[in-house]
């Protein structure tokens, strides 16, 4: 049964991570379709594929490493004839579908000159120009020229004569940021309202006014520690038993009032009992559906001090400050409680921020991986994690026994919440060929054509994107060995729940 739910676990975080890609390509196909982009395919994952089916001029499909996605729009690399082309050598045109109009004739007039060749073998002879100076001269072709030539002619390969103006790069500037910022969008939204029902719905763990346990004897804070590290949490003749003990509180007994106050929360109940030394108190309890009162006599004892969230606070050397204080003598059971509306966009914020700090120190933390991989050693729970990695954890959260159905829903929840702001993020880095590398060369684009405009020079072609080419394969290339990377550790040095959560 264990390995079952283990499969469970992992089957079930696939399918998350195919609604996130899913609903991530979905944020550019809409817009894309919107404003009469040509989409020729939307595919989920990479490799094979396998299922797909064609509805109007889109081939819609799943494939099968679930790693991405993506939707295939002509003229994401404009030709080079519409990067070339300003709006001075557009008659009676100054926009820049004008433009890709101009080029669309060069380009097709280049390419029956290109066919003439081709069935004239003498013509065929004739050196092949890659490329003009502006006196009109042959320029020679240069590294990776053939590549960029290729990645433009398969990026415009579903484009047909007179269907120009529904490239990518025929898009307005508005118009193609709203296109590639759609499918981080659609990430943000999804994280965002998973979180909600998380911390909405469900709710975060949290101490309850619940008793978990009693303890049997008031050890001195100063004494705690020294007692945890010798192993020895025996009570001696010397210690104070505790009023809980004494009075026979006991586990499972829900605490309503002290001193006719009632209890708001863990929290508020620690600052009555803390204020109410050398003092006895009626506690008022529930128990198996009743209702008891009980006066208990508040002891005085060294006890850490908290800070206002009630976190021990510590000295420079790591031992904890202590102060007199009221002593009852339980600890509290754990419960998913839901956050304040209030508190939600502040957590929202802080979840976004972290991951784009965690996203910035990204590289350095891959490094200490590989290092890691390389030596060997304890790998960090917070350290970065991969797909598989990830798809284990999940696996464990279903087939454990460490955790409620309530509280697997609550971890696996916000797992696919992490995954989606991830994604945001990761998706607006400005670099090619993530979603911010595009939004960053329509950035550019836009303003190389406003400076144009205010030096006289007149409205542009589009930038020639496949110029960028050995930087994309560069990025790609070190995302490829990311992923091995962790793939690695994932493997043979994983993370675990118990390194996560502990236990």
């Amino acid at each position: 049964m264990t390995i079952l739910l283990y499969i469970l676990g992992v089957v079930l975080f696939l399918a998350a991570i195919g609604l996130s890609i899913g609903l991530h390509e979905i944020g550019h196909l809409v817009p894309a379709k919107k404003f009469g982009v040509k989409v020729t395919d939307y595919m989920i994952g990479f490799g094979p594929t396998l299922v797909s089916f064609k509805r109007g001029e889109t081939r819609y499909g799943i494939k099968l490493l679930p790693l991405g996605g993506f939707i295939a729009m002509p003229g994401m690399y404009p030709p080079k004839e519409a990067t070339h082309t300003r709006a001075q050598d557009v008659p009676d045109e100054k926009t820049v579908r004008g433009i890709v109009r101009e080029a669309a004739k060069k380009r097709h007039a280049n390419q029956e000159l290109a066919d003439s060749q081709t069935q004239n073998p003498a013509d065929s002879q004739q050196p092949v120009v890659t490329d003009t100076r502006e006196d009109g001269t042959p320029r020679k072709g240069r590294l990776f020229e053939n590549t960029l030539a290729d990645a433009r002619e398969f990026s415009n390969r579903g484009i047909e004569p007179g269907e120009e103006h529904r490239t990518f790069y025929a898009l307005n500037l508005p118009k193609r940021l709203v296109v590639m910022f759609g499918g981080p969008f659609m990430n943000l939204l999804l994280g965002i309202g998973i979180l909600a029902l998380v911390l909405l719905g469900i709710g975060v763990p949290g101490p309850s006014t619940t008793v978990a346990t009693v303890v049997e004897c008031a050890v001195p804070a100063s004494e705690a520690q020294a007692r945890q590290a010798t192993g020895n949490d025996d009570c001696t003749p010397k210690d104070q038993l505790t009023p809980a003990w004494e009075t026979g509180i006991k586990p499972g007994d829900k605490i309503l009032e002290i001193g006719g106050t009632p209890v708001e929360s863990w929290d508020h109940m620690t600052e009555q009992i803390r204020a109410a030394a050398g003092t006895t108190v009626p506690i008022k309890l529930e128990r198996d559906g009743q209702v008891i009162t009980k006066d208990v006599p508040i002891i005085t004892s060294e006890r850490p001090k908290t800070d206002e969230h009630g976190n021990p606070i510590t000295r420079a050397d790591g031992t904890p400050e202590t102060e007199q204080a009221g002593f009852l003598g339980v600890s509290p059971t754990q419960e998913l409680t839901p956050i304040p509306v209030s508190e939600f966009p502040g957590t929202v914020w802080s979840s976004i921020t972290q991951t784009f700090s965690a996203l910035f120190h990204l590289p350095q933390r891959l490094v200490e991986i590989g290092q890691i991989a390389i030596n060997g050693g304890d790998r960090p729970a917070d350290g970065p994690i991969g797909v598989v990695g990830i798809g284990r954890v999940a696996g464990e959260i279903v087939s454990t026994d460490l955790f409620d159905v309530v509280d697997k829903v609550q971890l696996g929840l916000s797992l696919v919440a992490s995954l989606n702001f991830f994604l945001f993020a990761f998706n607006l880095v400005p670099l090619l060929p993530l979603d911010g590398g595009h939004i960053a060369v329509a950035l550019y684009e836009g303003a190389r054509r406003r400076i144009n405009l205010a030096r006289g020079r007149g409205i542009v072609g589009p930038f020639d994107t496949a110029r960028l080419l050995p930087l994309t394969y560069g990025v790609v290339g070190v995302m490829l060995v990311m992923t091995l990377l962790l793939l690695y550790v994932d493997l043979f040095n994983p993370i675990t729940l118990r390194d996560l959560f502990g236990g």
